[in-house]
């Protein structure tokens, strides 16, 4: 009985312990605050999870508040912030996470066994309340545990935003442009088929022959043909946009896009604001060390619990003699223990080792990567700038000037109208060539800025179309 009795409160003392120790919960809303606040610089928008019908339409009205107007990079951001169904999933999908790893520092529910066994003129009543001694035991190790994967969860959490940021400004960038050139072809193709109807008049007055005819002809059918791509680029770019803002079919009509793209930025970011900027936090490397302690916690406590499980029980059993009129009470005390039989936990540990290895080395990797992938995204971002300048104040200015001065030459009849035809056609190459140019220096600035938060890989560098391409040859 004094054993029982001593068993009893430890038994009651572990419940109490546990019961009045601080658990690790999820409170989104504030984990959300905190993602917002990291990332309110780079975002200039607040991500809401809409939970239910009334948040649901408070958002939709916001939604459409912003589709009434020209939706510019910044906008576009803040719609896909309130009306993307996948920046909603991507909230939600991390609730559900930091819920689960939450609920892993949680102990296992008491267990309330009730026995009735009728022997004859017997009765007994057999009551059992078991716990996981180990649980108890390992509570406080397994809330540590419990946090470092929140703190994992909320790190990561900024990544993803970051990330699905920088997509929807890429996209808007490239459906503008997409847009833009679209136009220009427009421009171009009326200008082609006013050159082949002049081409066909020439030729029946004897001013040209049929080759230089067919060579006008030709550069009409092209331009047709670039016209048809341009208007598919188009499509393809708002279709992207579409689905990166998450527009419903009602919602599509009302995008409205600018026709072009912003001026070049008269100064470009230097390398002293970049690094300055990119070391107050990295997100990657931010999310790798939480996951790595994560791991390391964990590691320590799968050590335990992959080895040996104790379950203890208090038990009260009554036994009523209905023919003696009798009652006797039993009390005790009971311990199940998984013996290592079969299984010594081995593959566990092996599988928890593994895990803060890779973990440890993910931490490394994002350490060595972060410095090298802002440079990259840096020399991209600066390379787009200087060969956007390099079209806007040489190229084009260059090409306009050579223009104009075979339209004085024309005027003197000094060439004919095939050489001042052929030389329109070499402008329209710069002009393209200038209009990639421009798109590809705000992409790299899109990455650049997801590169100094820390997250997402090293922006690509696509050369412009070479400047008179499409030139007539031939004369």
């Amino acid at each position: 009985m004094n054993a029982g009795a001593g068993l009893t409160r430890v038994f009651v003392a572990l419940l109490l312990a546990a019961s009045l120790a601080a658990c690790a919960t999820v409170d989104f809303d504030r984990s959300l605050e905190r993602t917002n606040a990291r990332v309110s610089g780079f975002t200039d928008a607040t991500a809401v999870l809409a939970r239910d019908a009334s948040q649901r339409q408070a958002l939709d009205a916001k939604a459409s508040e912003i589709l009434t107007k020209v939706l510019g990079k910044e906008l576009a951001v803040q719609l896909a912030m309130v009306n993307s169904p996948e920046f909603q999933a991507i909230l939600a999908r991390n609730w559900e996470r930091a819920a689960e790893a939450a609920q892993s520092g949680r102990i296992a529910n008491p267990v309330f066994t009730f026995e009735r066994v009728h022997v004859l003129d017997e009765v007994e009543f057999g009551r059992l309340l078991t716990v996981g001694l180990v649980d108890l035991l390992t509570y406080p190790v397994r809330q540590g545990v419990a946090r470092a994967s929140l703190a994992a969860e909320e790190e990561r959490l900024g990544g993803e935003v970051v990330r699905k940021v920088t997509d929807v400004r890429k996209a808007w960038v490239r459906a503008v442009a997409a847009r833009e050139r679209l136009g220009y072809a427009r421009q171009v193709f009326e200008a082609a088929g006013a050159a082949a109807e002049l081409a066909r008049r020439m030729q029946a007055t004897g001013n040209f022959n049929t080759a230089q005819r067919v060579r006008q002809q030709g550069f009409y059918a092209d331009a047709a043909t670039q016209l048809a791509l341009a208007q598919h680029e188009a499509t393809a770019g708002r279709e992207e946009l579409v689905r990166q803002l998450g527009l419903s079919q009602a919602q599509v009509p009302l995008l409205v896009l600018p026709e072009r793209l912003p001026d070049l930025p008269g100064t470009p970011l230097q390398p002293g604001e970049v690094g300055s900027a990119a070391r107050s936090g990295n997100l990657d490397v931010q999310a790798a060390r939480a996951e790595f302690e994560a791991a390391a916690k964990a590691q320590g406590l799968g050590a335990v619990t992959s080895l040996v499980d104790v379950e203890g029980g208090l038990r009260r059993d009554t036994v009523f003699d209905n023919a003696e009129g009798s009652r006797a009470t039993g009390r005790g005390y009971e311990l199940d223990v998984t013996l290592p039989v079969f299984d010594w936990g081995g593959m566990k540990r092996d599988g928890m080792n593994a895990r803060t290895l890779a973990a440890g080395n993910e931490l490394e990797a994002a350490l060595r990567t972060a410095g090298s992938r802002l440079r990259e995204t840096y020399s991209a971002y600066r390379t787009a700038h200087d060969i956007s300048r390099h079209y806007r104040e040489e190229v084009i200015p260059l090409q306009q000037t050579l223009s104009e001065e075979n339209v004085l030459r024309y005027n003197a009849m000094l060439i004919g109208v095939f050489e001042l035809l052929a030389d329109a056609r070499a402008q329209i190459g710069s002009v393209m060539a200038g209009m990639d140019a421009l798109e590809q220096f705000w992409l790299a600035d899109a990455a650049l800025q997801a590169a100094i938060m820390g997250t997402g890989g090293a922006a690509g560098l696509r050369a412009p179309a070479a400047a008179g391409e499409s030139a007539d040859a031939g004369h």
